[in-house]
């Protein structure tokens, strides 16, 4: 695919087999390790601290689900009937216009 060099899992042309693909038994680069993510836990992941400026606990609770919620308030009686006023507003409003459009067709 181009990616370059040390990409793949050594399972192709260049690494002495007969077609490339999973047909060849082979278990990657990271033979006994486990698909090479051994304690350094892969390339990718050795300066994460220079990337984000954040340590690895300090990323971690960054994407925890907050540990308290606060309860949910339901709407007082008149917040309610504000709601309930203000959508039967723009229904109305909607309805006019439908109504207004259907003349014009009607009318041409």
């Amino acid at each position: 695919m181009g990616y370059g060099p040390m990409t793949g899992r050594a399972a192709g042309y260049c690494a002495g087999y007969s077609m490339p693909g999973f047909a060849n038994p082979v278990g990657g680069r990271g033979f006994g390790r486990g698909w090479g993510m051994g304690r350094g836990g892969g390339w990718g992941r050795r300066n994460m601290y220079y990337a984000t400026g954040l340590t690895g606990w300090q990323r971690a609770a960054a994407y925890a689900p907050p540990a308290y919620a606060p309860p949910y308030a339901p709407p007082t009686k008149e917040q309610e009937l504000d709601g309930l006023k203000a959508q039967a507003s723009g229904f109305q409003e909607a309805l006019d216009d439908i109504r207004k459009r259907i003349a014009e067709i009607e009318a041409e």
